[in-house]
């Protein structure tokens, strides 16, 4: 059975969707990279998803994924579990993907449904499951209806659940009544993948996050895990209320990943905010909100600053 315990082992608990920096001709910045592991680390985050949604995956390369993975295991020292995107719309590339991310160092692999295709639950079972024995790694499934167009169903996810490398779900879906029966009826670890539903996913059994938001304040979610372990709800819900202001900036602005990226130079974790088209930077407008819900949130350049610097010395 896979415990609450064991799947921290495998997958962490306080996980970060990464961004890829990037310099401002779109190459990815190996500097950049290096500063942003260092500062997750430096704020309590046990976990990466490398090349998911909010790293731009559908505008990176195999190449590129492959030294992204790399790097970061690499610049953690293999502090951090490093969790290799792996969505496609083609099984034939996932599997490809999915090799290419265990030659890379990847702990484990993040499958979503086909997006655009929008097949049969059938049909996402067996792309799944298809990946899933390619890549011999643990599996977390992405379900991300929003973004791929179709829902796996919670019947799905119960059979998936079935395979021995298929361990966690990753819930974007925000179905909490769903997310409930699944873990009642299986043994899959959950993770709450929509940063506004952290606490109630916690409340209702999930094993952790993978938050956008935590790009900044992985520390604060570190901190939201450890009061509900604790049945400190009172300072659970005092922790997601103060994240109020910076989540709504960076989560129901624009697409995360533009976001993130702007309050990272904003803080001085990185020098450059460039996204890759089709997406595009922040306005001026959304720049000077997303500037109150930092200060409004109580995090500044200085603060991060030290973090870092005392992990380094």
């Amino acid at each position: 059975m896979t415990s609450i315990h064991s799947a921290s082992s495998i997958f962490g608990t306080n996980l970060v969707a990464m961004v890829t920096p990037m310099h401002r001709d779109g190459r990815v910045s190996r500097a950049g990279v290096d500063a942003l592991v260092d500062h997750l680390l430096a704020t309590g985050c046990d976990g990466v998803v490398v090349a998911g949604t909010t790293g731009e995956a559908p505008t990176l390369t195999t190449h590129e994924i492959s030294e992204l993975l790399a790097q970061v295991r690499d610049r953690s020292n293999h502090a951090l579990r490093v969790i290799a995107g792996v969505g496609t719309n083609d099984t034939s590339a996932g599997i490809d993907m999915a090799r290419s991310a265990a030659a890379a160092g990847a702990d484990a692999l993040l499958i979503t449904a086909p997006y655009y295709s929008r097949p049969t639950q059938a049909g996402i079972t067996a792309h799944i499951l298809d990946i899933a024995d390619a890549g011999g790694l643990p599996v977390m499934v992405y379900d991300v209806p929003v973004r791929t167009g179709v829902a796996i169903e919670g019947s799905t996810l119960i059979e998936l659940s079935q395979h021995p490398s298929i361990m966690a779900v990753k819930d974007a879906k925000g179905d909490l009544y769903e997310a409930m029966t699944v873990m009642a009826s299986s043994d899959l670890a959950y993770y709450c993948g929509i940063d506004e539903l952290a606490l109630p996913y916690l409340t209702c059994g999930a094993t952790g996050l993978i938050s956008v938001t935590g790009n900044l304040v992985s520390d604060r979610n570190a901190e939201l895990i450890a009061a509900v372990r604790a049945g400190d709800l009172a300072r659970a819900n005092a922790v997601q209320r103060s994240l109020l202001p910076l989540t709504a900036s960076v989560m129901r602005t624009t697409q995360g990943a533009i976001m993130a990226k702007a309050a990272l130079v904003g803080i001085g974790v990185l020098s450059d905010a460039t996204v890759r088209r089709p997406l595009l930077e922040s306005s001026a407008a959304d720049l000077e909100r997303l500037h109150e819900a930092l200060c409004a949130t109580g995090i500044d350049q200085e603060s991060i600053s030290a973090r870092v610097s005392i992990r380094l010395a």
